[in-house]
């Protein structure tokens, strides 16, 4: 038994239009599956991703029109990251946003990685992080995780050069998403929000086999705790990672327009899954029957604070029922859900511009 690495997360969007525009558009990702939620089919359920959306790279939505705004607190999301493979490309997309009217923070200097953030049209925090230097530039390889490293001082918010920061980005205007800037290998980390990090790491470590790989502080909070989990040496992609807030000054989180329904780690296959269920079953923890999401296998669960945490079967992927040409190109449903669609696609809104890959090389 063993977690893989991230497979999916699930955000709340109050416009299914606009969010396609800004992920395939202005992020260049591709809409891989357009359906609905299979808990609730009067709402769309959109996938993004790289060709065929493989786990670690799908960033997926549930549309709820009119939803309130949503807010991170105890048990929710603060962000999710996509990664790239070095700083010129991170100044690129900080160059290619600014020039789409996207307001970008950063570069900043992460010790571990260099980042930027920027939000998506319903007030998501979005970074975007390079691979490397990784978790070795200030601890031995073989003992990462093992022991608080504080933030380096130049890198804590209040003594950066903002100046320097604002201004630094590509000199270039660019006319596409050049292919050294791809997102394609999909996520880097999710960051959530706990009221006892000790708690949460016993979750990660003891029942999930997460090995932690970070113990530091949050650098734009130096008093929050800011730990670190992924799978082996924890590569970009495997990364789970949690600030702590103390609960009686920190709301617990509010969902809505723009904040994460749930995220999902990838297992191998639905006997690992079953496993999976029982361990956390005799560990005390809620465990949801295996569900059909007919591209893969479900259980959801809850950490420590109640975020919703998904176990998903990484296939049998998107192109069970179309082909990877034709992915995302049009409304698909499960069987049950078949003799419904008439009434269900009456609730939706159809979709312009769908099956674009984005402004890309």
């Amino acid at each position: 038994m063993k977690i893989l690495g991230l497979h999916h997360i699930t955000i709340v969007a109050s416009n299914a239009q606009r969010t396609v525009d800004f992920y395939t558009q202005i992020l260049g990702l591709r809409l891989v599956k357009q359906t609905v939620n299979f808990d609730d089919p009067s709402s769309y359920h959109l996938y993004f991703g790289d060709e065929t959306g493989r786990p670690g790279t799908a960033v997926t939505f549930f549309e709820w029109p009119g939803a309130r705004k949503g807010y991170p607190g105890v048990g929710g999301t603060h962000h999710f990251a996509l990664q790239v493979k070095d700083y010129d490309s991170l100044l690129k997309w900080k160059r290619w946003l600014v020039d789409h009217g996207v307001q970008v923070d950063g570069p900043f200097d992460r010790h571990y990685f260099k980042s930027i953030y920027f939000r998506d049209p319903d007030g998501t925090i979005v970074e975007i992080a390079t691979v490397g230097p990784g978790w070795a530039v200030d601890e031995e390889a073989g003992r990462i995780g093992t022991e608080h490293r504080d933030p380096p001082a130049e890198m804590l918010i209040n003594n950066r050069d903002e100046g320097r920061i604002k201004a630094e980005m590509w000199p270039e205007p660019l006319a596409t998403i050049t292919g050294d800037m791809g997102l394609m290998d999909g996520m880097h980390h999710i960051s959530a929000i706990s009221s006892d990090i000790n708690r949460t790491h016993s979750f990660y470590s003891t029942v999930l086999g997460l090995r932690r790989v970070k113990m530091t502080s949050n650098f734009d909070d130096p008093n929050s705790a800011h730990w670190y989990w992924g799978v082996d040496d924890g590569r970009p992609g495997t990364l789970i990672t949690y600030f702590e807030r103390d609960p009686t000054k920190t709301r617990r989180t509010q969902m809505g327009a723009g904040q994460t329904h749930h995220f999902a780690f990838a297992v191998a296959d639905e006997a690992e899954q079953q496993a999976w269920r029982e361990r956390l079953m005799a560990a005390g923890y809620r465990v949801s029957p295996i569900m059909d999401r007919v591209y893969f296998k479900s259980i959801y669960t809850n950490d420590p604070d109640g975020h919703i945490v998904e176990l998903a079967t990484v296939g049998p992927g998107f192109p069970f029922d179309e082909s990877i040409a034709e992915l995302g190109h049009s409304l698909k449903l499960p069987p049950w859900l078949e003799k419904d669609r008439e009434a269900i696609s009456a609730y939706l809104r159809p979709l312009t511009g769908v099956g674009a890959e984005g402004n890309k090389e």
